[in-house]
């Protein structure tokens, strides 16, 4: 497996290679230590695309999220992780609403490695953190909650409404991409062929007005608060 790391802290940057290289789960391919020079070590051709792109979220000039955005319209099947240490819940929503494979904070160093593997096997992946931070636990939640939308623009009450529009099955399909499963693991849970499961995550993601599985996987999450 190929990495890039995007960080500002060159130190990290090396820690991070250290680990990853280390335990054996991947070479990196390139270390970047801001926004500009991340996109212009990805656009620069073929052979820089890792196989995916840890990044910070706070960087010099160019940050981690406007950075994500500018591979993600260069390269759709870009696989993007943050890594960060910023666990507020706009950087977080941004960051999956763009398209990430994951999010999680710095401090949780051991889980970079199995975090790397299921972003490769297809899956997305949030820190225990994060997903509270998501799914409006109580200690996250504010005293206008009724006014609260997510990334798509929907309002609590409206999601539920969409949501509600979805056949039993399509629940089925959207839980378990919102559980970080990937279409092979969905197929196998379900008794569906992975090309059924493809075709019923498109069809989820037509009637709910979203672009990709990690929206979807949010907006379940919030309905489920």
């Amino acid at each position: 497996m190929k990495i890039a790391i995007a960080d500002d802290d060159p130190i990290v940057c090396s820690s991070l290679q250290t680990i990853l290289t280390a335990s054996g789960t991947a070479d990196v391919l390139w270390t970047a230590n801001d926004g500009e020079e991340t996109c212009r070590q990805y656009m620069a051709g073929p052979a820089q695309h890792p196989d995916v792109l840890l990044v910070d979220v706070q960087m010099p000039g160019l940050n981690g999220i406007e950075a994500a955005r500018r591979i993600l319209e260069f390269d759709k099947a870009a696989r993007i992780l943050f890594l960060t240490t910023f666990a507020d819940q706009q950087y977080i929503s941004q960051a999956m609403a763009l398209g990430a494979r994951g999010y999680l904070i710095k401090q949780d160093v051991a889980s970079v490695c199995p975090a790397v593997q299921a972003v490769m096997a297809g899956q997305i992946v949030l820190g225990a953190e994060v997903l509270g931070k998501l799914t409006g636990s109580p200690s996250n939640r504010n005293d206008h909650a009724e006014n609260r939308h997510t990334e798509n623009g929907y309002g609590d009450g409206e999601l539920a409404n969409a949501l509600a529009t979805l056949s039993e099955r399509e629940r089925d399909v959207a839980r378990l991409v919102a559980q970080g499963l990937d279409n092979r693991q969905i197929a196998a849970q379900l008794f569906l062929s992975e090309g059924t499961v493809r075709n019923r995550i498109s069809d989820i993601l037509d009637k709910l007005a979203l672009t990709n599985r990690t929206q979807l996987a949010i907006a379940w999450l919030h309905a489920e608060r």
